[in-house]
């Protein structure tokens, strides 16, 4: 396994798997790796001759007070499970490598219109701006014919996919399913940070999707009463948390939506004192 700390090394890597004729595969993280990431890894070993992983915290996509500091990086536990998984190239930058004049000075940002303007963007109005730069500048850098992202950041996915479609980027957005833990919460880096009274509330988050999914498939209620039975579950099953946004939206706009006889996404976030999680679920 190739691990390349600059843009140099890493084009070098891609170049002479695409110069033998390979299809590259691109899996984009933050590290910490957990089994949603080995999800997408496998996938990608599955379907591509090349495997690519991204081991880098951004922190422009980090808002004032967020955890960029306190976030996890195992860097060689990361490794050894790429190893271990078969990927052929990590590509783990330093700030500096990605962001040569620093994270805040003058630079050119990625934007996409409206649909940062919704669910999280709402409380992390900053957040997305950085998730598009750094993820043009990583599909720049590894060029791969296939990128893999989770569902579980289904607005992040969406924005990609727009942002992808937009600039022409030549590049196929693979979205795989979000994968949970025994008891449905979905996995994530940061339920590390839970103490034990949170992480057992914390399944409230996948109890509430189910609830509001048994309530669309059965009677199609409007949105707004599936999101008030939502709410009501949060409030009593998961005491230490603080409710985000709960909201039933459009699956390809993201738009708040008054029906629910159609295809919808829940989605909720919600605070606990440790950890900010999100999650969702979509209701066809």
């Amino acid at each position: 396994m190739i691990v390349a700390e600059t843009i140099v090394d890493c084009r070098a890597a891609v170049a002479a798997a695409k110069a033998d004729g390979k299809r590259v595969g691109f899996v984009p993280t933050m590290g910490a790796l957990h089994d949603g990431h080995f999800s997408h890894i496998d996938r990608a070993r599955r379907a591509e001759a090349f495997v690519a992983v991204s081991i880098f915290v951004n922190p422009t996509q980090f808002g004032a007070g967020e955890d960029l500091d306190a976030y996890p990086r195992p860097r060689e536990a990361d490794l050894d499970a790429c190893r271990q998984r078969g990927v052929d190239l990590v590509f783990a930058p330093s700030v500096e490598q990605m962001y040569p004049d620093g994270p805040t000075g003058g630079r050119t940002s990625v934007h996409v219109a409206e649909l940062p303007d919704t669910l999280c963007g709402r409380s992390r109005p900053e957040h997305f701006a950085g998730v598009c730069t750094v993820v043009a500048k990583l599909l720049n850098i590894v060029q791969p014919d296939v990128a893999y992202f989770g569902q579980k950041d289904y607005q992040q996915a969406a924005i990609v996919r727009r942002m992808v479609r937009d600039l022409d980027v030549p590049v196929e957005i693979v979205v795989g399913p979000t994968v949970r833990e025994a008891d449905g919460l979905a996995m994530s880096s940061r339920n590390a940070y839970l103490t034990d009274d949170e992480r057992a509330q914390a399944v409230a988050l996948s109890q509430a999707l189910q609830l509001a999914a048994d309530m669309i498939h059965n009677t199609h209620p409007p949105a707004g009463r599936v999101i008030e039975a939502m709410r009501a579950h949060l409030a009593g099953a998961a005491p230490l948390g603080e409710v985000d946004y709960i909201q039933i939206v459009d699956p390809d706009t993201l738009a708040d939506v008054p029906a629910t006889d159609r295809p919808v996404v829940a989605a909720l976030a919600v605070r606990f004192p440790h950890a900010r999680l999100i999650d969702n679920r979509v209701i066809d």
